[in-house]
């Protein structure tokens, strides 16, 4: 009798189900950016949690992309990150699944502007930022965005590249207190244009700015929020601007590839990544923005991070049906007009 219970017990261990639950694995997609913290903070815990094995791949998203279309007909990705316009991307290209919201505690905890940020319930935010101005205080003052191409500040200006992330967004921005606020963007690029030899540079990469504020070489630059820590400890006055057009910005986003044989393990992961706790976690090492709702920051980080009610509210994204539709257009005036 005890023989065949021990080798009852050891046929259990050994069965289809036992393996199985031992053996799940979730593979995932992101950006490359912070990847020790995540591990820490993101992965290892929700290893610990799930009882699973989460396998990272990163890359540049046209990278992650493609590999995702190469294997459409046999997901080798559960989940990715992605911007909203590559979200989008990926949903024409029917590679990507709709989120089922329903399955995600945490879902009701989102600032509405992550909830469904493409309106076509594909893609759920995880994090976004503001675009704004900063700029020298001591300088300068800046109530709009045109305030940039003001005779007297326009030759301590430096601007961001079109090919940039920030490029399309300040464009946007600046059209729209141009009252040339056209998808194509043509307005905005041409007054550009035609400052271009007044402008100090045309940036590829924010981590110049700092160096350059501090140089004095420039008193202003369109920059992401998340570049905004390296600018609060110059010696000089730096202030962050809140034009009278408001904030724009961009959001990253979560998506569950079509087709993926591990869709809850994935919402299991997005409902985790989504959490207050590990949301708070990641904006206090000021990884990521929180677009939960009910994450409390210290003062040090949420004067660093986008952050709050009001400022979600006040981001205006370029849609990114405008933004997919555009991009080749955009490049093409840029040439033409500012010769980048």
């Amino acid at each position: 009798m005890n023989k065949a219970l021990i080798a009852a017990v050891a046929l259990s261990a050994l069965s289809p189900f036992g393996a199985s639950a031992a053996e799940r694995t979730l593979t995932i997609s992101v950006y490359a950016f912070a990847q020790d913290d995540f591990k820490q903070l993101v992965y290892e815990p929700f290893e610990a949690k799930c009882g699973c094995k989460l396998v990272v791949e990163t890359g540049n998203s046209v990278e992650r992309l493609a590999k995702i279309e190469a294997n459409k007909a046999s997901p080798v990705i559960d989940l990715a990150a992605v911007s909203m316009a590559d979200a989008l991307a990926a949903a024409r290209a029917g590679l990507i699944d709709k989120v089922d919201t329903a399955k995600l505690s945490n879902f009701a905890k989102l600032y509405d502007i992550a909830k469904d940020p493409n309106g076509d319930g594909m893609s759920v935010g995880y994090t976004f930022y503001a675009t704004s101005i900063a700029y020298r205080s001591d300088k300068m003052k800046i109530d709009s965005w045109a305030d940039l191409l003001k005779p007297e500040y326009v030759a301590h200006v430096a601007f961001p590249n079109v090919t940039t992330n920030q490029g399309p967004p300040a464009l946007y921005m600046l059209g729209q207190a141009l009252g040339k606020d056209t998808p194509d963007l043509k307005g905005p690029i041409e007054a550009l244009g035609e400052k271009k030899d007044d402008i100090v540079t045309f940036y590829e990469k924010s981590s110049q700015l700092v160096q350059l504020m501090q140089q004095e070489e420039i008193w202003a630059a369109p920059i992401g929020r998340f570049s905004w820590a390296g600018f609060t400890k110059l010696d000089v006055p730096v202030a962050w601007a809140t034009p009278k057009e408001g904030q724009t910005g961009g959001m990253n986003v979560l998506v569950v590839t079509k087709g993926s044989k591990n869709q809850d393990l994935a919402l299991q992961f997005m409902d985790f990544w989504l959490s207050t706790e590990t949301q708070t976690k990641l904006a206090e090492k000021l990884i990521d923005s929180p677009a939960n709702r009910e994450v409390k920051l210290s003062e040090a980080a949420a004067n660093n991070l986008t952050y709050g009610e009001d400022t979600a509210k006040s981001l205006k994204l370029i849609p990114s049906a405008v933004a997919l539709d555009n991009r080749a257009g955009w490049l093409k005036t840029w040439n033409d007009k500012v010769g980048q």
